[in-house]
């Protein structure tokens, strides 16, 4: 015998997936689990339409005690190595291989060797466990002298918090869709299962984003964040131990070489002039004179 509804079915289980989807955003926001939706029977939420009444709500322990003690940071480490700049490849390398046997991923590396034209340069990108940053810290303070150690921390806890709830109240709903799909035991019309099946496809492609969205605030709070910057050993000039002499005598030498310099770029440039000059005024000077000795004989004659 089929039971008679006084009210039009497809308006009703639209208003039931409405009603559930409510009560789960409500719990996200808490980063609480909804306890009424879990316990309420597939077929009590849906049966002709009629809400079924809720279980007395379970009590809901002091928001402190819900605050999670862990905390998750993002931690980044950047750092300036100085090494001699014929030990620079070396010490690179010797990070490099490091980074290897330690539970670290690396992430990019750049080594430039020393030339006439400029000095050499390396770099490294590393992602490390926290529990081995300080074994790979020790190795690089072994092989070259750290001028620069600057530290950074971001407080990511809140949006682990938010994401994880978001997850596990969507896990809960989508459970909830398949249960309904699963249940045999109510009557529903094709237009029934097609809504339940497009809320339950909107409802799963939520969840993923917010699963993709966690495995980057993991790769972000489970390990750090480490780049070196190598940089061959500069030699620094005592100039208070010199004296004025000593800085007159290296400002006179610099303003001798400039000067030298600026001769050398003027003679470069009227080199090429010159060679087409002089026999061009060489032969009018020819002209020039061979013409007044003419004019010398006519005038004579």
């Amino acid at each position: 015998m089929q039971r008679s509804f006084p009210f039009s079915f497809p308006g009703a289980l639209r208003a039931g997936l409405l009603a559930l989807g409510t009560l789960l955003a409500a719990g996200c926001q808490k980063h609480e689990v909804p306890q009424a939706l879990a316990e309420a029977p597939a077929s009590a939420r849906l049966a002709g339409g009629a809400a079924a009444p809720a279980e007395p709500a379970r009590a809901r322990e002091d928001s402190a005690a819900e605050a999670p003690a862990e905390r998750f940071l993002a931690v980044r480490h950047d750092l300036s190595v100085e090494v001699a700049p014929d030990r620079l490849p070396e010490a690179w390398t010797s990070v490099r291989e490091l980074c290897g046997t330690l539970r670290c991923e690396l992430l990019s590396s750049s080594l430039q060797r020393e030339t006439a034209q400029q000095a050499g340069a390396a770099s490294l990108e590393m992602r490390v466990l926290p529990a081995d940053v300080d074994r790979l810290l020790g190795g690089l303070a072994g092989v070259a002298q750290v001028v620069q150690h600057d530290t950074t921390s971001e407080d990511k806890t809140a949006e682990v918090v938010d994401v994880e709830a978001h997850i596990r109240n969507r896990t809960e709903f989508r459970d909830s869709l398949r249960a309904m799909l699963a249940d045999k035991s109510v009557k529903r019309e094709m237009s029934d299962l097609l809504e339940i099946q497009r809320t339950l496809a909107d409802t799963q492609a939520d969840l993923d984003s917010s699963a993709t969205r966690r495995k980057i605030l993991a790769q972000q709070t489970g390990v750090q964040h480490v780049q070196v910057r190598f940089a061959p050993t500069r030699a620094l000039v005592q100039g208070a131990r010199t004296g004025p002499i000593g800085r007159a005598m290296r400002e006179a030498g610099e303003v001798l070489a400039g000067s030298v310099a600026a001769l050398i770029t003027f003679v470069a440039a009227v080199l090429p002039w010159a060679v087409v000059a002089v026999p061009l005024f060489w032969g009018l000077g020819v002209l020039a004179r061979a013409w007044r000795r003419r004019r010398a004989r006519r005038t004579g004659a």
